[in-house]
């Protein structure tokens, strides 16, 4: 109760801040959003659920396209069409949406679509991945750079304020996190897998842009707390564990869930024997002070590229008569974890699509792997792929219906080593193709049972909305967004987009009107329920 009370005093010093007309009111990240969309992922709990129905079952087949805004962003700040994707969620705040693409940000109206301000950052390099987009304190947005910066702009204006160096591009780190507000808490991670660095979250001064705390997400010396996972204090400062997707956050236990990345080297595993913590988990940190309160491991000795940067889904249900806080996570090597949210304690873990790499579960509920399939020099055939059973587009969670719905693939692969001595650096191997499908799973986080399935002709593994209008939103491999029935996986409704969905789907309402808005490469397709 102390937590939840110091958010919204935090909350209330924050709207005296942003003067007649804040930004973002910071309570609205902790409900379901309706006339905003002012987080990565609507609120602060991993939903992406939306309480609106205006667009609804009965009325889909009505939805028309309201606008399109095609973003002319090129890598290193350079204008014209760069023919890339917008993998950032929109952000929309008083009837603005507000997205990037790396080295860009944008602010776009968000009923029209006309371009409202665009800032170019001027690279120096990194690497051009993705953006996931940006965070929005008040009447100021921040986002991260591939370069290493950590950028804040005016809202109104896209007037630059300042821009500090958050990590260091000449150790292959970069920037493409969703930064989380949380009270006068700016969070960032880091990305990079190339050159065998630790991975870590940091917490930054929202006026200033300066560093509260850093939290590594690999233990940095002997001694310290998961050391004993690690066989040396080399390996393990080389350990990897990338912050690269925002986390969710629960006012009332005052914890923000980080999924971590892989361990590194990432595929050849020999010299870092050991679970290697506290990569590839989800690790609850107390967002004041920046210490870790519990962690749960995903993926042991993760030799597969799997990581755990799936984001942690905060559920409040009823388990064997008992209410619980919940955090649910369908991870990238194919099982599907429902923790106590307040402790860490495994609940259930089971296989969300069929598996061959675990031999079964530990005391803990982490899988245990299995060194018949480890990368071999002469290959072993895993299942999932390196693609994984998910990846980084966001699931979402309906309370209407009670199931946790993600893309899922079920996919099998050979995985070599390429480096077989003592010290392997970078990756040490790779894996290869084959037989795939992509689907969407239903699942039932009470019991980890899978409640449906709808499986994809040709691909496509979208981010995910679910509403109260009785619709579940995703995409694809044909370039089509669709609507889908979310009790039973039917299909209701689709537009081809001639592309494919490349973020998450979110919908807000502004002046009566509930629009719907997605991208698709390099553009973003707005649709709205016009009164008739």
């Amino acid at each position: 109760m102390r937590s939840l009370c110091a958010f919204f005093l935090a909350s209330a010093a924050l709207l005296a801040q942003g003067g007649v007309n804040p930004g973002v009111n910071p309570a609205k990240l902790a409900s379901p959003p309706t006339d905003t969309w002012p987080t990565y992922n609507g609120d602060y709990s991993g939903r992406r659920f939306s309480p609106l129905t205006k667009i609804n079952s009965s009325n889909i087949n009505s939805l028309s396209l309201a606008f399109v805004y095609r973003a002319n962003g090129m890598p290193g700040g350079q204008s014209g069409f760069s023919g890339g994707r917008i993998s950032a969620t929109p952000l929309m705040v008083n009837g603005v949406l507000y997205f990037t693409m790396p080295d860009h940000a944008w602010a776009v109206d968000a009923r029209t679509g006309r371009e409202v301000w665009h800032y170019a950052w001027q690279s120096k390099g990194g690497e051009h991945i993705g953006n996931r987009g940006v965070g929005i304190y008040g009447n100021w947005l921040y986002f991260l750079t591939p370069d290493c910066n950590f950028v804040s702009l005016n809202l109104s204006d896209g007037k630059e304020r300042w821009r500090k160096t958050f990590c260091d591009l000449d150790q292959y780190y970069f920037g493409s996190m969703a930064p989380l507000v949380v009270k006068n808490h700016i969070i960032t991670g880091v990305s990079g897998d190339d050159l065998d660095r630790p991975g870590f979250i940091e917490s930054h001064d929202p006026e200033t842009g300066d560093l509260q705390w850093r939290f590594w997400t690999v233990p940095q010396k002997k001694g310290d707390l998961g050391a004993d996972s690690w066989p040396s204090e080399e390996a393990m400062k080389h350990g990897g564990g990338m912050t690269w997707l925002t986390p969710t956050y629960d006012p009332e236990l005052n914890l923000i869930y980080v999924p971590t990345g892989n361990p590194q080297p990432v595929i050849a595993g020999k010299a870092r024997q050991g679970s290697n913590l506290f990569t590839a988990s989800i690790v609850a940190i107390n967002p004041d002070n920046g210490k870790m309160v519990w962690h749960f491991q995903s993926s042991p000795h993760d030799t597969h590229d799997w990581d755990a940067t799936q984001t942690p889904v905060l559920i409040d249900a009823e388990i064997n008569g008992v209410k619980r806080k919940l955090v649910a996570q369908a991870s990238r090597n194919g099982f599907f974890f429902v923790l106590d949210r307040a402790t860490g304690k495994n609940l259930s873990s089971t296989e969300y699509v069929k598996t061959n790499w675990s031999k079964g579960l530990d005391a803990n509920g982490s899988p245990i792997p299995n060194p018949d399939k480890e990368p071999q020099t002469d290959g072993a055939l895993v299942s999932p792929n390196q693609g994984g059973g998910t990846n980084w587009p966001p699931p979402t969670y309906s309370p209407d219906t009670g199931l946790f719905y993600v893309s899922a693939s079920r996919a099998f692969s050979v995985y070599y080593v390429y480096d077989p001595s003592d010290k392997p650096e970078g990756w040490g191997g790779n894996d290869r193709g084959g037989w795939g499908e992509t689907m969407i799973q239903a699942i039932d986080p009470k019991t980890g049972k899978i409640k449906w399935t709808h499986k994809w002709e040709d691909g496509g593994r979208s981010g995910l909305l679910s509403t109260a209008g009785k619709l579940l939103f995703a995409g694809d491999g044909s370039g089509n967004l669709v609507a889908l029935d979310p009790a039973n996986g039917s299909p209701l409704w689709h537009a081809n987009l001639g592309n494919s969905i490349s973020n998450g789907p979110i919908t807000y309402e502004l002046d009566g009107t509930q629009y719907l808005v997605v991208s698709a490469g390099d553009t973003i397709f707005g649709f709205a329920m016009l009164a008739k």
